[in-house]
């Protein structure tokens, strides 16, 4: 691979909160090649930062799309997150998830606001996610419409739970979610909730969401519920909304 993709600068930080019982969670966040605080930028957020980090290699995959495809420069920040408490705070019947949408929106956006020159409308912001991390995202825009408005979801978790809410909604005119799914995950194994045919979970999310008004990309193509899968498309849902 050519190293203008590997030269990046990623900053690692660490933020205060009052909702999370540890009180603290480590962000890292990618400055665009060209970077300058006299400039502002649309700036994605995604959950299970690490991982986007580490396997779905989102800063390589943002320069490429920068430098070689014209996509205007933004900011990745990536949220990390304990996998021990994971499905608690992602999962909208999760314990932690209340108090986690209040972290997002009360002190990440405004910490990341105050530190980087990002802009502060929600059609320059984007939550990004995969398996209950596409679920997590989704539900912060539904609880804080205000602040966005665009959700890219890499093999959402939409269990019962997440699939009655959808369905309280009644107008969802105002959201743009990219959504992907592999079909081989018909069948996959969940950590703590058993086995789930994800394939059919995201078509009837879907459909909820089409219902209600929602702007819906879908795609379904061969691979699994893996990081392996979802790589190769994070390029073209990261193109969907910065591309325009």
């Amino acid at each position: 691979m050519d190293d203008k993709y590997l030269k990046r600068t990623v900053n690692k930080e660490v933020i205060a909160s009052r909702y999370l019982p540890e009180g603290e969670r480590k962000l890292r966040v990618f400055l665009p090649p060209g970077y300058n605080e006299v400039l502002s930028y649309p700036v994605v957020y995604c959950q299970d930062g690490e991982d986007f980090f580490n396997f779905g290699r989102v800063a390589t995959i943002s320069n490429q799309l920068i430098l070689d495809e014209g996509i205007e420069p933004f900011i990745v920040v990536g949220v990390e997150v304990d996998k021990k408490v994971r499905t608690e705070e992602y999962s909208p019947d999760g314990s932690r998830h209340a108090e986690y949408v209040r972290f997002f929106a009360e002190e990440l956006i405004p910490f990341i606001e105050s530190k980087y020159p990002v802009r502060r409308d929600a059609a320059s912001r984007l939550l990004a996610g995969d398996s209950l991390g596409g679920t997590s995202s989704l539900h912060i825009a539904l609880n804080h419409r205000e602040m966005f408005t665009q959700v890219l979801s890499l093999s959402g978790a939409f269990f019962d739970c997440s699939l009655d809410l959808m369905e309280l909604e009644t107008d969802l005119s105002w959201l743009d979610i990219y959504m992907t799914v592999g079909l081989q995950e018909d069948a996959y194994e969940t950590m703590d909730r058993g086995v789930h045919n994800f394939v059919e979970l995201n078509r009837d999310a879907r459909a909820l969401l089409e219902e209600r008004g929602a702007k819906v990309s879908y795609l379904e193509r061969d691979g699994k519920h893996t990081w392996g899968f979802w790589q190769k498309d994070l390029p073209a849902g990261l193109a969907h909304f910065l591309d325009r």
